[in-house]
């Protein structure tokens, strides 16, 4: 009976991070600075990158995506409740910024048409928590396998 109702508890408190997300996206316009999302919204493979101010547009990429990795990592925190889970998920995450941010400023900066969808998912990476959706399975199928050893 405990049992269950811990579950449940942990269950609402991952539905209650998830709504956190889901905000986070809904009013992504009105909380960042981020002259891309119209710009994506577009029919951007004809049309030329926007002006915008690159400390700005880093300042708020960078906070939206810390945003989210906080916010993931305490959903792998409820979901596996184990620490060291936890602090792998923290380097893979810190790596996987300072990848994608090299990346996004590389693209930025020498932009060309053909390189825009490139920049979309680059961008995506930083400002979604798209790699919770890798890990929270990955990390699944790792607890199973050591329940069945």
């Amino acid at each position: 009976m405990e049992k269950t109702v811990k579950r449940r508890y942990r269950i609402v408190e991952i539905g209650l991070l998830v709504l956190l997300l889901a905000a986070i996206r809904f009013f992504e316009q009105e909380l960042f600075y981020d002259p891309l999302i119209q710009f994506f919204k577009s029919d951007y493979l004809l049309d030329i990158i926007p002006p915008m101010d690159m400390a700005k547009l880093m300042f708020n990429l960078t906070l939206r995506f810390w945003l989210n990795t906080i916010i993931s990592l305490a959903i792998i925190y409820i979901s596996f409740r184990d620490l060291n889970i936890l602090k792998f998920s923290a380097v893979l995450y810190a790596i996987l910024y300072v990848l994608a941010t090299i990346v996004f400023i590389f693209l930025v900066l020498n932009i060309e048409r053909e390189h825009y969808l490139a920049l979309f998912y680059v961008r995506r990476f930083l400002i979604h928590p798209l790699f919770l959706l890798i890990l929270l399975p990955a990390f699944y199928y790792y607890r199973l396998k050591e329940y069945k050893k």
